[in-house]
């Protein structure tokens, strides 16, 4: 008894060295901003789904020691969510651990790291969902764990935003139909109106 009270003990020990490993290595504020990364969308600009592109430059900093960059093997390009588009939905929600993190849920490129001459031109999905976005890198090593990021906007994810239009499921032809119908429905109706007026004219003088 008193042995099998020992392996829990220490398997429970073990487990929680672990586990105390993983989630400090996945907290996005123990990663160094150590990437420079360009956007082509202006500050508030809008972006139809299924049409627009996005052109994305990124590049090490080079203000970072010599050899910083000696365990970056690739580099993940995500779409993310701003701010005003987390509010009040909790499936868009950050977290340090980014393992629990919701904010980049749309992978753009997966490519292997270089420091510098890496851009990418993304076709924007039609199924991405009408919010406001910015840009967000992540640099794994050999093991495939972060140890680095880059972004577009600031600490505070504010500056350097736009937004995406989501495809509403309507064609502009069904709108112009829709007006004609409409159009045509109220000259019929005056004038049946008036055609109604004529005939109890006529049938009043009869009498």
């Amino acid at each position: 008894m008193a042995t099998f009270s020992g392996i829990f003990v220490a398997s429970a020990i073990v487990f929680s060295f672990f586990g105390i490993i993983m989630t400090y290595a996945a907290l996005f504020s123990s990663l160094q901003q150590t990437l420079l990364i360009n956007s082509s969308p202006s500050q508030g600009q809008v972006l139809q789904a299924g049409e627009a592109q996005v052109t994305i430059t990124w590049s090490l900093n080079n203000s970072y020691p010599t050899g910083t960059d000696s365990n970056y093997k690739t580099v993940n390009v995500k779409l993310c969510y701003a701010p005003v588009s987390q509010l009040d939905r909790g499936w868009r929600k950050s977290n340090n651990n980014l393992k629990k993190d919701k904010t980049c849920q749309i992978n753009l490129v997966t490519m292997p790291y270089k420091p510098s001459n890496n851009n990418f031109t993304w076709t924007i999905h039609k199924d991405v969902p009408t919010a406001t976005y910015f840009i967000r890198a992540y640099v794994y090593d050999s093991t495939g764990e972060v140890v680095a990021y880059g972004q577009t906007t600031d600490a505070h994810k504010k500056t350097n935003l736009f937004k995406i239009k989501a495809i509403t499921g309507r064609h502009i032809t069904i709108d112009v139909c829709a007006a004609s119908f409409s159009i045509f429905s109220i000259i019929s109706l005056v004038g049946f109106y008036f055609v109604e007026k004529r005939k109890a004219v006529k049938i009043s003088q009869r009498k």
